[in-house]
């Protein structure tokens, strides 16, 4: 069978409105003055992800649903501008939108907007199954409808990722996907025993590697039954702003993961990638290309370990 694409990305399309605030949690007033502005840009998860893919050289793909308004004129205009390919289904709820309040320390509370959709839309199957069948690997995103995707995602012989974000271990609605991932992709945040919760995840569903990401503590790493940590790296430059870092790491660790790098080396790309995007203000979209990110992986495993500073990336 031909695999003309390297990565699907499904769902996680939309519109963030940007709000840099003078702390978090923010105190309650009457008003407050922006002064950089309120800034609305394309670019949520599945986006990100698809970015980063694209840099990396990978021949991706994106497939959502779009509505016909301002915010989905923005997503598609990203897709044309970085040269990554989108099959927009037409959405009537209107394009997936959300406000983040950022702080001066980069770290984020993001409002979503849930009325953008309806439990019962889906992924037409005409269109989704010849996708999935030319991928070679597809990377879901835990919006809407993505859940209802998962049986013919394993039918079409692609592996599969995810990322459950900030999940707490106990949430049922992200355990599908939990449970058809190969790679599994998860925020420490929210979990009290993250091993526990990675080897669970393991244990009852198909996943070969587990990764729970940690901010500037780095990240753990399930493969092979082995937990191991991955420090976090150096940033490039001043921390700025921690949205898309999660995604950063996915699209790296995925570009090794199909490049045959084992899980660790994987776990470093995701680390310096990740790094990168904590760099980018929260109104671009930028992601590390192939080139920069190989320098960098160079660069950490040359440096002795005792000289390895950790990223201040929250």
């Amino acid at each position: 069978m031909s695999r003309s694409i390297d990565v699907l990305v499904l769902g996680g399309a939309g519109v963030d409105t940007i709000i840099r605030v003078p702390e978090l949690p923010l105190p309650y007033a009457d008003s407050y003055m922006i002064e950089d502005g309120i800034r609305a840009r394309a670019g949520q998860t599945g986006d990100f992800v698809a970015l980063g893919l694209t840099a990396l050289g990978l021949r991706t793909h994106h497939l959502d649903l779009l509505g016909d308004d301002p915010e989905g004129d923005l997503v598609r205009a990203l897709h044309e501008e970085h040269g990554i390919a989108l099959t927009a289904i037409p959405q009537p709820a209107g394009t997936k939108r959300a406000v983040n309040l950022v702080g001066p320390d980069g770290r984020r509370l993001s409002l979503y907007d849930s009325s953008r959709g309806h439990p019962d839309d889906r992924f037409p199957e005409d269109v989704l199954r010849p996708l999935a069948e030319a991928s070679r690997h597809v990377h879901v995103s835990i919006t809407q409808p993505c859940a209802h995707t998962l049986p013919l995602l394993r039918e079409s012989g692609a592996t599969i990722s995810t990322d459950l974000h900030n999940w707490d271990g106990e949430n049922p609605y992200h355990e599908p996907f939990a449970h058809a991932a190969d790679v599994v992709f998860l925020s420490a945040t929210a979990l009290t025993d993250p091993e526990a919760v990675m080897r669970r995840i393991a244990e009852r569903g198909r996943a070969e590697v587990v990764v729970a990401t940690a901010g500037a503590d780095g990240a753990h790493l399930l493969a092979d039954g082995e937990l191991t940590h991955v420090p976090a790296v150096p940033p490039p430059a001043p921390v700025v702003d921690s949205n898309g870092a999660g995604d950063a790491f996915a699209a790296a660790f995925l570009h090794g993961r199909l490049t045959g790098e084992p899980p660790r080396r994987c776990a470093l790309y995701g680390a310096i990638a990740g790094a990168y995007a904590c760099t980018v203000p929260s109104t671009r979209a930028a992601a590390i290309d192939r080139a920069e990110l190989l320098a960098r992986v160079r660069e950490a495993e040359s440096a002795p370990a005792s000289r390895r500073p950790t990223a201040q990336c929250p």
